[in-house]
């Protein structure tokens, strides 16, 4: 990681995932159940959480994904739980703030992350290969 004052970064959640459960109208779906857990917990200085009405990545649970300035990669994570991964979602994003150019390295980054990458997007600002 290099000195400079990595941009602020995004968490965005899917509210809609149904996590292949039926839902009755009235019901709270499990994304959105997600998306309540992390907004009752203090997001980290530089992380900014967003709901969004979806990732389409259904069959693989709950997604949320992370992204942060033009010169960032964006991760989309898959088969997150709603009861059990708030705090998971938070420490990753607290870690993909912290680099200029959304790279955790892989021993640092939470196992669910390492198992459940859906995708990974290159970031608008492509230097030249090298």
């Amino acid at each position: 990681m290099s000195n400079e004052t990595p941009e602020p970064a995004e968490l965005l959640v899917c509210v809609k995932c149904r996590r292949g459960q039926e839902v009755p109208e009235d019901g709270i779906r499990p994304g959105q159940a997600l998306f309540e857990a992390l907004a009752a917990r203090q997001m980290p200085e530089g992380v900014r959480l967003t709901p969004v009405e979806c990732l389409q990545n259904c069959d693989s649970g709950c997604s949320a994904a992370l992204r942060g300035g033009a010169a960032r990669w964006t991760y989309v994570y898959g088969n997150l739980l709603e009861a059990s991964h708030p705090d998971l979602l938070i420490e990753g994003a607290a870690l993909y703030r912290d680099t200029t150019d959304g790279l955790i390295p892989w021993r640092s980054r939470p196992e669910h992350f390492k198992r459940n990458c859906i995708a990974r997007i290159p970031p608008l600002t492509i230097g030249e290969p090298e």
